[in-house]
């Protein structure tokens, strides 16, 4: 057994809308030393099997084919056994 853990964020490139609303929000709450945000998401996955290879390769299709945009979105992940 594999836990994946997934993070997608957008690409520096790509303008953030709900991060820069989310600092605004900071600052007017005092945190002024707040100079950017970036809102991403965290994705895991269980995999029932024991070839880390395997659970790699199928990670990657995972992330290639719909958890992350990779025209918009980089992602990077961990895989943890027996989690």
């Amino acid at each position: 057994m594999y836990k994946a853990t997934i993070n997608v964020q957008l690409k520096s490139s790509v303008l953030d809308p709900q991060g820069s609303a989310v600092k605004g929000s900071l600052h007017s709450l005092g945190f002024e030393e707040v100079e950017n945000v970036r809102i991403g998401k965290t994705i895991q996955v269980w995999l029932d099997t024991g070839d880390a290879a395997a659970a790699r390769k199928q990670v990657e299709e995972m992330c290639q084919k719909l958890l992350a945009n990779p025209v918009i979105e980089n992602y990077d992940y961990q895989l943890e056994e027996g989690a």
